[in-house]
């Protein structure tokens, strides 16, 4: 009876630390690395990484991480896909899991930690490391806990790692974010063992037959990588804005615009292919450029194309930074929209200045200023700017030949000429009075019925 119990004993054994008999195929284990910012580039190679493991029939996921935190909206999205993933997730902590790190970390099946290594820190924080307010600070207190709880870590100490104010006796005190470190993580289970190296991990473990697939990233990977920061972003951004003001001040140039076109593509290509932005947003751009050239080209003035015209653009390259159905975002990705939309007015505007100070720039260059006029023509030279003739017409009436918003084209005896109206808009048809004759200009009024 004895051998009988022990015997199972050794099975269970073996079984529960995962040991191999030499007979066995190793087992598959797939390592990925986050050592860096938890944003979308981090994001990128995670969803890559457990498509890759589920086609090779993974039998373990390791995560090599060194990070001090990122995103929340992009830790989140990682600690969803590590939870509903049906291969293992272990994760190796070279030296830090702070903040976002943390979150992804307790998402993990095992916790392993070098010496001198970190967990927590989790509060939500600004770039300048300022705590954002409560309603931030409530969701990744609440994402920390049920993420503890489903893994059997204690909540308390999860929360504890986000809000001050957690009190736990002899572990935290009153008014401290809750940091760990390696001997204390062992200690409340929240972290399996200490091991140096990835090996180590395994030999904790009883695993001696196994196999290490690591992650390649291609050619392709990085640069989708490369194109999906936000700082990247924000300049293909400046460059379509930029492009697209030179092409529309100096139409038929080509070059201002092929540069806006190139950009657009690379802002939107990586996007699409990661099911981020969709054809409708693809198409709202360029409907937008459309109104925005008829606006300019055809129709005097500012009106409601022109302001169509740039929600269109504004709103298409920030619906494609984020997960959404239509119009529609998910509550928790209003904030990531938030984001978007700051990043897409801010880069706008930073565009269209740069494309101001290197317009004047260009044109008082030695080798580019032939593409503007310099030479001066004075009045001492016999040259005159004004048609003084039209002087002649103040106090006549005329016919608004177009609509004149404020500006546009009256007729006068078969001729036209350009007009401004001094207030308002003028109808097509209308009868108008000239009322002066300022800096080239006529300037009109409606006719008083």
């Amino acid at each position: 009876m004895r051998l009988i119990v022990f015997s199972i004993f050794l099975v269970l054994t073996g079984f529960l630390f995962g040991q191999n008999n030499d007979n066995d195929p190793p087992k598959r284990v797939y390592v990925f690395e986050i050592r860096e910012e938890i944003a979308k580039p981090a994001w990128l190679s995670v969803q890559k990484g457990f498509r890759e493991a589920k086609e090779m029939n993974a039998d373990l996921i390791l995560i090599h991480m060194n990070t001090y935190g990122g995103m929340v909206d992009m830790a989140d999205s990682i600690r969803t896909t590590i939870l509903n993933s049906t291969i293992p997730v272990w994760v190796f902590i070279d030296n830090n899991a702070a903040s976002a790190g943390a979150l992804i970390s307790i998402a993990c099946d095992s916790i392993y930690m070098r010496k001198g290594a970190s967990i927590g820190a989790a509060t939500v924080v600004t770039q300048d490391a300022e705590a954002l307010p409560d309603k931030y600070q409530s969701y990744m207190r609440s994402m920390m806990r049920s993420t503890a709880e489903a893994k059997g870590r204690d909540p308390d100490i999860a929360q504890a790692m986000v809000d001050p104010d957690v009190y736990i006796p002899g572990i935290s005190d009153s008014g401290k974010v809750l940091t760990l470190t390696t001997s204390e993580a062992i200690e409340l289970n929240f972290c399996q063992g200490q091991a140096e190296t990835i090996e180590e991990v395994f030999e904790i473990n009883g695993i001696t037959n196994y196999e290490i697939i690591k992650q390649e990233l291609t050619a392709v990977d990085k640069i989708r990588r490369f194109l999906v920061s936000p700082i990247i972003s924000g300049l293909l951004i400046m460059i379509i804005i930029g492009g697209l003001y030179f092409e529309l001040q100096t139409p038929g140039v080509g070059f201002p615009l092929a540069a806006a076109l190139v950009a657009a593509l690379l802002y939107f290509a990586p996007l699409y292919i990661e099911g981020l932005a969709t054809y409708w947003e693809i198409i709202a751009f360029i409907v937008g450029v459309i109104l925005l050239a008829v606006e300019v080209f055809a129709l005097p003035g500012f009106g409601i194309a022109g302001a169509l015209g740039i929600i269109m653009v504004v709103a298409s390259l920030a619906f494609s930074m984020v997960e959404s159905d239509g119009f529609r975002v998910p509550q928790a990705n209003l904030g990531q929209l938030g984001k978007a939309l700051a990043i897409v007015v801010v880069s706008m505007f930073l565009g269209l200045v740069s494309s101001f100070y290197i317009a004047k720039k260009t044109l008082q260059s030695r080798f580019l200023g032939h593409l503007a006029l310099q030479t001066e023509e004075t009045t001492e030279d016999g040259y005159t700017a004004a048609n003084l003739s039209l002087k002649a017409f103040v106090g006549m009436q005329a016919n608004a030949a177009t609509i004149l918003r404020p500006s546009g084209k009256i007729e006068i005896d078969g001729n036209y000429y350009d007009a401004t109206a001094e207030t308002g808009y003028i109808e097509k048809g209308e009868i108008v009075v000239i009322t002066k004759y300022e800096t080239m200009q006529l300037f009109v009024r409606k006719l008083s019925t």
